[in-house]
């Protein structure tokens, strides 16, 4: 395979670990980058996370997909539902805001166009993308947006029915480690607490790790396996 398939984690506004990882990846015309979503609030500049992904658009195949946090966000700034705002301003919305001036109409339309252009899904052809969770009866296009954007991973989650290895975040591992199943892997590292922005390359393995600080996890801080 002459390109790449990485996805990443959760960013939550956490500029300065995006930008670490990328540069560590170094991403090629050919490759596919799959940001997971919930690329927006909690961390301290979604506004650097949002130029940073237009300007990764130019120079690689990226794939955004929509988290709950981009839902929440356009749902308070293009509705005139109060609840919605109040409901945003308590998961993160403060942070994405202030990244902007505390002016929301300071948010460059481009920005915005971006999160509303953002996908349900992804799908090749050995894996599934997804934010949060899925039936594993449904095919992606019938999944019900409570299940791809909200539900978090359950204990023992099934395989999709498709066979393929499914690939999410959302549900956070604090421990900063990737919880990988076999037929579910989920690379929410915790960026935005005391974890990592997480990338993985579904094919080859190959895992990177930046804190919001944007120091590389280095292979001799990795936790060792027990024989």
């Amino acid at each position: 395979m002459s390109h790449r398939v990485i996805a990443v984690g959760d960013i939550h506004g956490c500029a300065e670990a995006l930008r670490g990882l990328m540069e560590v990846v170094e991403p090629q015309a050919e490759d596919q980058i799959i940001i997971l979503g919930d690329y927006v609030d909690r961390g301290p500049n979604t506004r650097d996370v949002l130029e940073q992904l237009l300007e990764l658009k130019k120079s690689c195949q990226l794939f955004s997909l929509a988290g709950n946090h981009e839902v929440m966000m356009l749902d308070a700034l293009l509705t005139s539902q109060n609840a919605s705002l109040e409901f945003w301003m308590r998961c993160g919305g403060e942070e994405t805001l202030a990244s902007y001036g505390g002016d929301a109409t300071d948010i460059p339309q481009s920005h915005l166009d971006f999160l509303q252009q953002a996908l349900r899904y992804h799908e090749t052809d050995t894996h599934l993308f997804v934010h949060a969770n899925f039936a594993s009866h449904l095919p992606l296009e019938h999944q019900p947006d409570q299940m791809l954007f909200w539900q978090h991973l359950g204990i023992d989650p099934a395989p999709h029915k498709s066979g393929k290895i499914t690939i999410l975040g959302h549900t956070p591992q604090i421990t900063g480690e990737v919880l990988d199943l076999g037929h579910v892997i989920c690379i929410d590292t915790f960026c935005f607490g005391s974890g990592w922005l997480t990338g993985f390359d579904v094919h080859s393995g190959e895992i990177w790790q930046i804190d919001k600080q944007g120091q590389i996890r280095l292979t001799d801080e990795w936790p060792c396996e027990q024989e």
